[in-house]
């Protein structure tokens, strides 16, 4: 897939934190995974099936709410000849609003990733795992496990390890034949050695050097091994820049993978918070200085800076959540802008006639931020809360702001 854009992003994650609020009063919420090379006739059998099933649950409420949402994915279906290449995820169910009352809610996604598994599944909640997973795909990171016997190249991708090639090295064991010297037998094992470490560091060349996506590279094994094939310069150049760490496995082979990522986990997530920490960093040291610097925050002050095609990086916080509308008098024709902490707000009444105010306009800020950016080629960059910097960002500065490109009069 092509990346997403941090903008896509945020719109994706905000379809997955409104599908992980809604509870069912039972195991009545259905999620459905379809790949886009199963055959959606295969899917019609398949929850015909299910329908038949559902006649045998116990509890007459939950019993027609299931049917119900199987007619609702049947009927959607019907007017389907193919899926899309990435495949279909349905989310389909009766949510609990209260007062032992449910509505119907019925979303369908076409994912920004390839669903591999046919999934069905009927719970209290909707299951989001293969959607999470599309989001941490992005950050991919080479991965290398060797010791004087054998090397396993991969890929991870999110939390997927793509293996890529295991060499099994020729390097003799240190145990002297007959009739050698100990020397001359010393002097060949250091040859292979050499050429092994130089034939592994070639696959990672081929591997990786080629990869845009590539955030780091990921080095493990067992004792010194790792540490030698990394000063030794085996490496391709280019990516001995890109080496994050090095941690010791007991394993060099396909486990040690498995090993090498469950050892750098916080290092990752780490390395995500410092880029964050950096971006803010550069903020903070143009607002200390006496003008200002190249610094806007503040939704007014920032929306006048991309407007005038000055912002050089837009920084927004993921836990802004805010809501631009615009509202317009029925009577008067007055027109407000005015900004909501949620959808869907009261509706408010004319300060000057008292007439009922209809909202216009209604759209999320960073979507609408994040699209004003995209005209001008603006990076934008989203914020988490979890450093100090990053809740900062939401707190003090209402959670937008910006690094420019050059100096603005916000007069």
């Amino acid at each position: 897939m092509s990346r997403l854009t941090p903008r896509q992003r945020y719109e994706f994650r905000k379809v997955l934190k409104q599908l992980e609020e809604y509870r069912g009063r039972a195991t009545e919420l259905i999620s459905l995974y379809i790949p886009g090379s199963k055959q959606i006739s295969d899917v019609m059998n398949y929850l015909r099936n299910e329908y038949s099933q559902s006649s045998n649950i116990k509890s007459k409420s939950t019993r027609k709410n299931v049917t119900s949402a199987i007619e609702s994915i049947m009927s959607r279906l019907k007017n389907i000849r193919t899926a899309p290449e990435n495949g279909y995820a349905f989310f389909v169910g009766h949510v609990a609003v209260g007062a032992d009352q449910t509505r119907m809610v019925a979303e369908v996604i076409e994912p920004p990733m390839e669903i591999t598994t046919f999934l069905y599944r009927c719970d209290s909640y909707f299951y989001l795992d293969h959607l999470r997973e599309m989001l941490m795909e992005e950050e991919v990171y080479g991965m290398v496990v060797i010791d004087r016997s054998e090397a396993t190249i991969g890929l991870l991708k999110g939390k997927r390890i793509d293996i890529i090639k295991n060499v099994q090295s020729l390097v003799p064991s240190k145990h002297g034949r007959g009739g050698q010297s100990a020397q001359r037998f010393e002097r060949l094992i250091e040859i292979a050695a050499h050429e092994y470490f130089k034939k592994v560091g070639d696959i990672c060349t081929e591997a990786f050097l080629d990869q845009e996506e590539l955030k780091g590279i990921l080095v493990g094994g067992p004792g010194a091994t790792k540490d030698f094939f990394l000063k030794n310069d085996y490496l391709h150049h280019e990516l001995k820049k890109k080496v994050v760490e090095s941690f010791d496995t007991g394993y060099t082979d396909e486990y040690g993978l498995t090993e090498l990522l469950e050892k750098s986990v916080r290092t990752l997530e780490h390395l995500e918070v410092s880029r964050e920490k950096e971006l803010m960093n550069r903020l903070f040291s143009e607002i200390r200085k006496e003008d200002g610097g190249l610094s806007a925050y503040g939704e007014r002050e920032v929306r006048m800076a991309l407007e005038a095609g000055a912002v050089d990086t837009l920084l927004v916080s993921e836990g802004l959540g805010t809501w631009h509308r615009v509202l317009k008098c029925e009577g008067c024709g007055t027109e407000k802008e005015d900004y909501s902490r949620r959808k869907d707000a009261e509706p408010e009444m004319c300060d000057k006639c008292g007439g009922l105010m209809e909202v216009e306009v209604e759209e999320d800020i960073v979507e609408e931020l994040g699209r004003i950016a995209d005209d001008y080629s603006t990076d934008m960059e989203l914020i988490s809360t979890e450093s100090s910097e990053g809740a900062m960002l939401l707190k003090a500065f209402g959670g937008i702001a910006a690094i420019l490109r050059y100096k603005l009069n916000f007069g």
